[in-house]
């Protein structure tokens, strides 16, 4: 049984706003609603806790965080919409390479043999490396998919 929120599992895809567009504050008022909504799918199906939730989307103030959660967001800063990006990114590499959801969803907390882990979970570098660690992490995946990981 597939076990993933069914949001993240049936949305269809929607077309690819130019890179050179997603600065813009109205589009990014237009992504931040749906930004948020998939983030703390996402934030559900691995088990994520506020303070981990928190650290992935840069520390926001814990009243803003509440804002969001409660889906009254504004227009979230560039910054938060691109974490949010390499997270969805994280998550879609994750699902492709471990078929079994629970694998998939719990890849960000098992122990890592990789070099850049140092045997700490994944979600370590996702939420003490800021963007670049979720950068880190996002390559990392993407190259295993590509097969030179």
């Amino acid at each position: 049984m597939d076990s993933r929120p069914s949001r993240l599992r049936r949305e269809p895809a929607r077309p690819s706003i130019p890179v050179d567009h997603r600065p813009d504050p109205v589009v990014r008022r237009r992504m931040s609603g749906p930004a948020l909504r998939t983030f703390f799918s996402i934030a559900e199906a691995w088990g994520l806790t506020v303070s981990e939730q928190r650290a992935l989307l840069g520390w926001p103030a814990t009243s803003t965080f509440h804002k969001y959660k409660s889906g009254n967001h504004g227009t979230l800063a560039f910054d938060t919409l691109t974490r949010i990006s390499l997270v969805l990114g994280i998550y879609k590499a994750l699902q492709v390479l471990y078929p079994d959801a629970a694998l998939a969803d719990g890849w960000v907390r098992l122990p890592n043999a990789n070099a850049m882990f140092g045997g700490r979970p994944a979600l370590t570098l996702m939420a003490e490396g800021g963007i670049d660690g979720l950068l880190q992490v996002r390559r990392l995946l993407d190259a295993r998919r590509g097969g030179l990981g």
